[in-house]
């Protein structure tokens, strides 16, 4: 039974799923797309492991625990930089190539970490660590959705990002068990072992698409003068600070309000990862049948669930609920927007796609600003949940003006 696809009028369409022969070519669609998962495993993993064994890179390379989060704020710089910059260089390749040469990068700069002797240098190799994390997901999610018919792109889309969700339920707890155990070192020697299964996996398991030489650098460009690509960047970057203004204050939120220790604080976060692996599933089936109300629905129901966290978080048992409607309902839209992304880049898929993730680090950093303010205002730690509500009800505002110019194109 087939689904309609409501999806937006762009001059370009999308490409034809084919297959190219050898051992990949032979290799299910559903296998393919789960290797190139694994690259988001990976990222997911080194991005927010990092937290995890900021006190004991902290302690070895001798600088105090504020200091030491400078290294988490270069791998977000490096994501941002490094999204946009990657799509344009690697404009021409193969996407193929580009996705193996890519995940060959995270072997290094993660190694490279592991052993990185003081901390100028280790914050120098986290920043430049973060450069593939956007261009890898965008060039994967387009090469994905090249393997699969148009009416399985959103599902497909979903399970090229299923790794990173999973990364929250066992990468990351994981790593910083290693990290605890045998020290940080461990964790990022931990996710190059992934990154190095994951260039095995891509290099023999995925299929080059018969004719793929690559986009064109002036594509890319084009379409960044789009509005319409702006504006779903915008519906990112505005609609889900409200996640990281509660999530980058997680841990004092969840001791002080409801009282657990901080050894149980990586038990309930487990939630919030659960939630974004299913609600990642979800989102992709919700995609194929309706691409913007999902992003809409997702909008409305997150500002709910931010509002019902400033009373949840006093509770363990509602605050692990919350968690999970958090992870839930935030990445149930990510297959639809980045969906929506491609469409109207239709000439230049791979930049939009990548900036994906440029807008969520944007949204990354206006949620803990947003959610720091307020604590540092003295308003308590029910602020930050109430102050990144109204998040949600700006990416709405931007989603409907971005409806509002779509339709009267068609018309």
């Amino acid at each position: 039974m087939s689904t309609s696809v409501e999806s937006p009028d762009t001059t370009g369409s999308a490409p034809t799923p084919t297959r190219s022969h050898g051992l990949a070519g032979r290799v299910p669609a559903g296998v393919s797309l789960a290797a190139l998962s694994l690259g988001g495993l990976a990222i997911g993993t080194t991005e927010f492991a990092s937290m995890g064994v900021l006190p004991g890179f902290a302690s070895d390379l001798g600088v105090s625990v504020p200091t030491a989060g400078i290294a988490i704020s270069a791998y977000a710089l490096g994501v941002v930089v490094g999204a946009p910059l990657i799509a344009l260089v690697g404009a021409r390749w193969p996407r193929k190539r580009l996705v193996v040469a890519l995940a060959i990068t995270l072997v290094v700069f993660n190694a490279l970490s592991a052993l990185a002797p003081a901390f100028v240098p280790f914050v120098g190799l986290r920043f430049l660590a973060g450069l593939p994390h956007g261009a890898y997901f965008g060039t994967a999610a387009v090469l994905g959705s090249t393997l699969v018919p148009p009416e399985r792109r959103a599902r497909a889309l979903a399970t090229v990002m299923l790794g990173l969700t999973i990364a929250n339920i066992v990468g990351v707890p994981a790593a910083t068990w290693l990290g605890d155990t045998f020290g940080w070192r461990s964790a990022y020697l931990a996710v190059t072992v992934i990154a190095l299964i994951t260039v095995l996996a891509v290099t023999t398991l995925v299929p080059s698409p018969a004719g793929d030489r690559g986009g064109s650098l002036r594509g890319e460009l084009t379409a960044l003068t789009r509005p319409q690509v702006w504006l779903t960047l915008g519906v990112i970057a505005a609609g889900f600070g409200g996640l990281f203004a509660v999530y980058s204050y997680i841990s004092p939120i969840l001791t002080a309000e409801a009282g657990v220790s901080t050894s149980t604080v990586p038990l309930l976060l487990g939630a919030l990862g659960i939630g974004m692996t299913v609600g990642n599933v979800a989102g992709g089936r919700f995609a194929e049948r309706a691409p913007r109300v999902t992003i809409a629905v997702a909008l409305v129901v997150y500002s709910a669930v931010l509002v019902g966290f400033v009373f949840g978080a006093h509770h363990v048992a509602s605050a692990t609920l919350g968690l999970f409607a958090l992870g839930f309902v935030g990445m149930s839209a990510g297959p639809a927007l980045m969906g929506r992304l491609i469409d109207f880049a239709a000439e230049g898929p791979s930049l939009a796609a990548a900036s994906f993730h440029s807008a969520f680090n944007v949204a990354n950093a206006i949620g803990a600003a947003l959610g720091g303010a307020v604590l540092a205002a003295g308003l308590g730690y029910d602020a930050p949940a109430a102050v990144g509500a109204a998040l949600p009800l700006l990416g709405i505002v931007v989603f409907g003006v971005s409806v509002t110019l779509e339709r009267r194109r068609r018309a």
